[in-house]
């Protein structure tokens, strides 16, 4: 019984089974106390893969698994990791990839996905071989304009890799306000809401005057010299007057996406309560 729950939970995929074996029968027989045993399991579980150290845990304290960020990074080193993800029953999802690297990867895992504007890659798991599914909720992804799209679609890729329903509501910024008030519906029903916006950043204040949710702001590079690269944006987000709207770095549509991922789960398993 003690074997078949601490399999239910994951951590034999990231554990020797005969040692596992021999701490669930120390358990049982009382040579291992519960303490001993909480503190064994309670250490993170890595696989290292020789290019990298995969921390298998990483679900468990955090909500989600790690992520890949390739840019630097060799395909040989990438394709190992993928393989221990996806032996580990977990979804991958790669950020920051050139069109090269997902090139030569798609020979390889030929049931990934590259979304070119966003440089995401995704290997998606059907549910026989995934871990532990995430609960649903939802995310609505909202740019300012069309040159906010590559953060936006990174954004966009991450929040559907968690596991959200995810909406991409396109081009409704401030300069013509009304095109927002045209599509709140769609932001009104989510879980939370990423704005990503450039030039003066002003986007998100106006959508968390509208919405009862979490916005989180992504300031991104694009706008003239006096942006100074995303800077301006990112002290306008910063100094926004809508209560509920937080910041993520400059054009960083992972952390977003992630962030939004993060609320969304937590919001659709209350509701299932």
């Amino acid at each position: 019984m003690c074997l078949a729950i601490l399999q239910k939970s994951g951590y034999h995929e990231g554990m020797d089974a005969h040692e596992l074996r021999k701490l669930a029968a120390g358990l049982i027989s009382g040579t291992v106390s519960t303490e001993k045993f909480v503190e064994i399991l309670g250490k993170p579980v890595i696989a290292d893969v020789g290019d990298a150290q995969l921390d298998l845990d990483r679900p468990r304290r955090c909500g989600f698994p790690e992520v890949v960020f390739a840019q630097g990074k060799t395909t040989a080193a990438m394709e190992k990791i993928f393989r221990a993800l996806i032996r580990h029953g977990v979804d991958v999802l790669a950020t920051r990839m050139s069109a090269q690297q997902a090139a030569e990867l798609g020979g390889q895992f030929p049931e990934g996905c590259y979304n070119a504007v966003g440089r995401t890659f995704r290997i998606p798991l059907d549910a026989a071989k995934r871990g532990s599914p995430t609960d649903a909720g939802k995310v609505t992804i909202v740019t300012a304009g069309t040159s906010d799209l590559p953060v936006a679609e990174e954004a966009r890729e991450t929040a559907l890799w968690t596991g959200a329903e995810v909406n991409l509501v396109q081009d409704v910024g401030v300069a013509g306000p009304h095109r927002l008030t045209a599509n709140l519906a769609e932001l009104q029903g989510a879980d939370a809401v990423v704005v990503v916006a450039g030039m003066e950043g002003a986007l998100p204040s106006v959508v968390g005057g509208y919405v009862g949710c979490p916005v989180i702001a992504v300031p991104t590079s694009v706008g003239y010299g006096a942006s100074f690269g995303g800077v301006a944006a990112l002290l306008g987000m910063l100094n926004s007057c809508a209560a509920n709207v937080t910041v993520v770095n400059i054009d960083a549509g992972f952390k977003g996406g992630y962030v939004a991922g993060l609320i969304a789960q937590n919001a659709a398993r209350a509701r299932q309560q």
